[in-house]
């Protein structure tokens, strides 16, 4: 019977994980790489960007990062708002930054750097594209840390943030992409239109791309109460499956984490989920690095 008394459908589970090579006791495996990580070549650098929609918890996956590296719950970077990314004065947008980490107490930092690049939340298709065009940039390593995103134009060559010899440092090395997996079903058309156009500029240079579905505890109550229950969700498969359809991302370079906020994250699993995500994001990065 419908009307009040209709219940949800029971929300289900997996007899066995839908990914067959993940292994929760791999974590001490996946530390150890990202330990070691070194580039090819003295001095080099991977750079990491991430991209995704407002609130999609790019910040937050930084300081997960940072968290699982250094074993505490760690705050790197001020999570933003959720405020819309439609501004008008001039360079008053957010900022292009790059963030190190360091290793442990000693003056060392981990060779790869994480850039965070403004999120977009707007419905104007000429914002869409100026977006893209930075993000093009960015990308060819044609953007200095400090730029501040301006959705009415975008960085022009005579701007003293252009980099206009970028080394190989400057350049992107892997494109992260950013998603909330809890709203998912609600994603706006715009938003998908933008990372099908990011992914064309990638495609186009053969820059690597990999998936981050974050907050799937929040996009399945199993999940909440057990992240063990992450490969056999039902409902967590089935989503991950269409957004690998609609934008044509093989399902294998999507990987769900739990962003890191207190130190009961990092004893429930979601330290074992960052870190298998960020070692393939270095893998990848590294290949497409040795290749350019």
């Amino acid at each position: 019977m419908g009307g009040l008394f209709s219940r949800a459908p029971p929300v289900k589970l997996l007899d066995a994980p839908w990914r067959k090579h993940f292994n929760w006791g791999n974590k001490e495996d996946d530390l150890q790489y990202v330990n070691s990580y070194k580039p090819q070549t003295k001095e080099q650098q991977l750079r990491i960007l991430l991209q995704g929609p407002v609130g999609a918890g790019k910040s937050s996956f930084i300081n997960s990062v940072k968290s699982v590296l250094q074993n505490r719950a760690c705050r790197q970077v001020s999570c933003p708002k959720h405020l819309p990314f439609i501004l008008h004065k001039k360079d008053s947008g957010p900022q292009y930054k790059a963030f190190k980490i360091q290793k442990g107490d000693s003056n060392c930092y981990y060779p790869f750097v994480l850039n965070d690049m403004a999120g977009l939340n707007a419905s104007s298709r000429k914002i869409r594209q100026l977006h893209v065009k930075d993000v093009k940039r960015a990308l060819k390593g044609h953007i200095k840390e400090g730029y501040r995103f301006n959705p009415e134009r975008k960085l022009s060559k005579d701007d003293p943030h252009y980099n206009s010899s970028p080394s190989d440092s400057d350049k992107v090395h892997i494109l992260v992409f950013v998603v909330d997996a809890s709203t998912i079903p609600n994603m706006k058309q715009e938003d998908m239109e933008v990372i099908e156009d990011i992914r064309d500029e990638a495609d186009e240079m053969e820059v690597p791309q990999i998936v981050l579905f974050t907050k799937v505890d929040e996009a399945c109550p199993k999940i909440s109460r057990d992240i063990r229950n992450v490969y056999k969700s039902v409902s967590l498969k089935e989503k991950i499956t269409k957004f690998s359809a609609d934008t044509g991302i093989n399902i294998v370079y999507i990987y769900p984490v739990k962003n890191i906020h207190s130190e009961s994250d990092l004893k429930d699993g979601a330290d074992v989920l960052i870190l298998h995500a960020l070692r393939r994001i270095i893998e990848r990065g590294h290949d497409f690095l040795n290749k350019s």
